[in-house]
């Protein structure tokens, strides 16, 4: 089993970076192999719903190729669960985050579907719930299954220094992570035993014309 670490920050080792290093600890530990992805510092494109990505490339890819959503998406694919964290910007997730992950569940959502994810999110102060249920609704739309922990996944501070004396923070970093390897091993304990994903409905899209 292997986990992607989405790191929405543009600062590699930053506060984001060391909630992520927590959950990889605990992810070490249980045998289950992970790698951190970094978004970098580089501009995002945002999604223009242009829809080649439905109409015509139908190969889980994005027509915009700037070497990282079509990247992730391709990683995405050979991983079992995901922790996408992210700093908080005006009680909201980074825009380099939202403009990367709208292209890339629209355009690859397909390879996050019925995989277990949680989200992160680190701030100085405040704005992290409101930041954890902006990423949440992206697992929701694409049913994936959602890790909880013993309180809302946040670590606090502006330094990686002062995520340290977060001791909460780190705690719940790690017990997040232990109910990610559960939920995966679950997942894949039911596929061995021939409970396959449920085969869902689609294509019935209702538009309110007023």
């Amino acid at each position: 089993m292997k986990v992607l670490l989405i790191n929405g920050s543009n600062r590699a080792k930053g506060c984001t970076n060391r909630a992520l290093e927590e959950v990889a600890k605990v992810l070490a530990e249980n045998g289950v192999d992970y790698e951190i992805f970094q978004v970098g510092n580089n501009p995002i494109r945002d999604c223009i719903g242009c829809l080649q990505c439905a109409t015509k490339l139908k190969n889980n890819t994005c027509v915009f190729d700037d070497d990282i959503v079509n990247a992730l998406i391709k990683k995405a694919s050979e991983c079992d669960g995901f922790v996408f964290g992210t700093p908080v910007y005006y009680a909201h997730p980074s825009g380099r985050v939202l403009s990367l992950l709208d292209r890339v569940f629209y355009a690859g959502g397909r390879v996050f579907r019925h995989k277990p994810a949680f989200a992160v999110a680190s701030a100085r102060r405040a704005g992290t719930t409101a930041s954890i249920d902006v990423l949440n609704k992206y697992f929701t739309i694409a049913q994936m299954p959602i890790a909880s922990s013993s309180y809302w996944n946040m670590v606090h501070g502006n330094q990686p220094e002062q995520v340290e004396q977060d001791l909460e923070g780190l705690q719940t970093m790690r017990n997040a992570a232990r109910n990610l390897v559960w939920l995966m091993k679950c997942i894949e304990l039911g596929k061995q035993n021939g409970i396959e994903p449920p085969k869902n409905e689609s294509g019935t899209r209702t538009n309110f014309i007023r």
